[in-house]
């Protein structure tokens, strides 16, 4: 057993020649960086108590959380599925629970639980936290924060901020003023939309003056630059103005109701502009992860399992007006297989409801290839030529549209064919390069639960097209195979996810950074994340035994990254707080950088093989049962490294040194240094340092 009270062995005061000029430089600019970290961390910390923090992250289960949006299946120590973040087929996604981090293989996303939802949620720190708060019943305590801070928040949350208010002033402009009311609600009752409608959908009315919203934004101090960001106001010749002016407004709505942007459509038929200005793209408005009045409509979409897509905007108020509430809008672009996968969170069924001129069709037939490889049940609806859904439920009434949609809907693999044999009339080329495309389309319904709905579509395609079906199944099958091929190295590695996987931290470290001896640094550090809240002995824990045998005076000598050592710092001052850090308390950093840093150093092979005990009888002694010896050894590594490199450093400057007086004193120090050396490697044992 260790001897705990061994006093430390000090190696800070020797001189600095240890420190090349490259690693200062980088040592520079990462301690900028951890400056920059701090100040966030200052900022968001502010806001929730740690108490509170430290109550949630140690209710979090990766699991639950990621399971409750990503259908999981295990495999050995791990579990797989389709990563949310991109388009696949064949599941690539892993979530460690032992890790608890998740590691996509094949677009490269990683992270943790809180990472999770706020990368597929967009949700801020804050708001992930108080997503698991009210998800494992944490009461949320919030500090007093200065008005700095407050304005620090009110910068970091603008664009939601700006687009609430601007929701409200165009609801206002609408309902309130005679521009207003005498121009945009009676072209909407004109449209047949009721006032009740209306105020659901939150619509509004920029007025036609040149900058009334600009004026009204100014005044209550909006910053000039997030408002330009949200597409509501552009500067002209030094001037504010606004960009949606004498147009009806439909606010874009999250998930969580919050206003992602805006739709903006003219009401003059002579108006050459264009029909619909849409919000640019920024921080939380991204037009392909969005579908219009999926807000509104998930309740109706899981109750009914099944989701309406439509065109356009008027289309879904006109819907939800009629009763039919399960409806939503692609905004008039293709589908994004971020759309099929909002969707999929609540049905498997997506039913097209489009035009029925020749551009609906093809706007119809746009991307959903992708809503097969999703797995979702594509059917499609037509609507007669010359109207769209809006008109066309106003035209017939609301019985009769569902009715309608009920009675006409049509496969969408049969449709396709259907439309390409109509343009290919006689033409023998075009007919086989049909039966390519058909056959390729029908190879994205490739999983093995889908079997029989793939065979029936060969059959029937077969029979369409007057073809042997055993050529077209082996037509399919060969897409399959080739496309399997293709995907054959990315989902090996895959199954490569183990405790020795590296998780990417590139974009936030400079590469060829770790180093042999920060290599020692992280593993002295992972000690004590791990096992800090453990006790050492009868008077204090292991955190107490580092924080001794790792001096002040010595700290920088032996962590030299900026980045490691503040997170050491921090460390030891949550501890002095009484607020009992521990891998978690750094794993769910609200900043990332930290955050990945964290998961890089916990990332290691710890799990002994199942295979090991079929061969070996007897208990085997766990890293839990082992801790004190893994803590004295990565102190001990550490230092030995440190001195190490010591050594070679002022055998160096032996090498050159000129007078007798600086040939004595190397030669001192050498000999102490390697004194010291021969005491470690004692305590060590054996130990060979390449």
């Amino acid at each position: 057993m260790v001897k705990p009270n061994k006093p430390p062995i000090y190696i800070g005061y020797f001189h600095k020649s240890c420190h090349s000029g490259k690693m200062v430089r980088l040592n520079r600019r990462l301690l900028l960086l951890s400056l920059i970290v701090l100040n966030f961390t200052r900022y968001f910390t502010n806001l929730i108590s740690q108490e509170t923090i430290q109550q949630i992250l140690s209710r979090i289960d990766i699991i639950d959380i990621v399971g409750s949006f990503v259908k999981l299946k295990k495999r050995g120590a791990n579990y797989l599925g389709l990563c949310p973040f991109h388009n696949e087929k064949s599941p690539s996604f892993t979530v460690s629970p032992t890790k608890e981090i998740y590691k996509c293989f094949g677009c490269g996303k990683s992270g943790n639980s809180i990472g999770f939802l706020m990368e597929l949620e967009k949700y801020s720190y804050v708001e992930a936290l108080k997503w698991l708060a009210n998800k494992y019943n944490v009461e949320v305590e919030e500090t007093e924060v200065s008005p700095e801070v407050k304005l620090i928040h009110q910068a970091a949350d603008s664009l939601y901020i700006i687009n609430n208010f601007a929701q409200q002033f165009f609801s206002n402009a609408l309902f309130n003023t005679d521009e207003g009311t005498d121009v945009a609600l009676s072209y909407l009752k004109e449209r047949g939309f009721r006032e009740e409608i209306i105020r659901k959908f939150q619509l509004g009315y920029n007025p036609s003056a040149l900058n009334d919203f600009a004026t009204a934004a100014l005044a209550a101090q909006y910053n000039p630059e997030y408002l330009q960001k949200s597409g509501l106001v552009v500067v002209r010749e030094g001037r504010s103005m606004d960009n949606y002016r004498g147009r009806i407004i439909f606010p874009i709505h999250n998930q969580s109701g919050k206003v992602l942007g805006f739709g903006a459509r003219v009401i003059k038929t002579n108006d050459k502009s264009p029909k619909y200005i849409n919000t640019p793209e920024n921080e939380i408005y991204v037009k392909s992860k969005i579908l219009y009045g999926s807000y509104f409509a998930r309740m109706a979409i899981d109750k009914q399992d099944e989701c309406l897509l439509v065109e356009g905007y008027t289309d879904v108020v006109s819907l939800h007006q009629a009763g039919v509430e399960n409806v939503v809008a692609s905004g008039g672009t293709s589908l994004t297989p971020d759309q099929l996968r909002l969707v999929k969170k609540y049905t498997n069924n997506l039913t097209i409801i489009y035009d029925g001129d020749s551009a609906g069709v093809k706007a119809a037939l746009r991307g959903l290839d992708l809503a097969l490889e999703e797995g979702l049940n594509v059917r499609l609806v037509l609507i007669p030529d010359k109207e769209d859904p809006d008109s066309y439920v106003n035209k017939i009434g609301a019985s009769a549209f569902i009715d309608f949609i009920k009675n006409n809907k049509k496969d969408f693999v049969l449709f396709q064919l259907e439309i390409a044999l109509k343009d290919a009339g006689n033409d023998s080329t075009k007919k086989s390069l049909i039966v390519n495309q058909v056959a390729e389309t029908i190879s994205k319904i490739n999983k093995t639960e889908e079997f029989t709905r793939r065979q029936d579509y060969v059959k029937q395609v077969s029979e369409i097209l007057k073809i042997e079906e055993e050529g077209l199944n082996a037509l399919v099958n060969k897409f399959i195979r080739d496309k399997v091929t293709k995907e054959e190295i990315r989902h090996n590695r895959s199954d490569s996810f183990t405790d020795t996987t590296p998780i990417d931290t590139a974009d936030e470290l400079p590469s060829g950074l770790f180093n042999k001896d920060e290599m020692s640094e992280r593993a002295m550090l992972r000690s004590l994340l791990e096992f800090g809240l453990k006790q050492w002995d009868d008077e204090r824990s292991v955190a107490e035994y580092i924080f001794l045998e790792v001096t002040e005076n010595e700290l920088d000598k032996l962590i030299e990254n900026p980045a490691l050592l503040n997170i050491y710092e921090m460390y030891k001052t949550w501890f002095a707080e009484g607020l009992n850090p521990n891998d978690k308390s750094f794993l769910y950093h609200e900043d990332k950088a930290i955050s990945n840093l964290v998961i890089h150093i916990m990332d290691s092979n710890t799990e002994i093989s199942p295979k090991w005990k079929e061969h070996f009888e007897g208990h085997i002694a766990t890293r839990e049962e082992l801790f004190r010896e893994e803590v004295t050894s990565t102190l001990n590594y550490l230092k030995l490294r440190k001195l190490k490199r010591l050594i070679d450093d002022n055998q160096r400057e032996l090498e050159h040194a000129i007078t007798m007086a600086d040939q004595m004193l190397f030669l001192e120090t050498h000999q102490q240094l390697k004194h010291m050396e021969i005491e470690l490697t004692r305590q060590i044992g054996t130990v060979i340092l390449k």
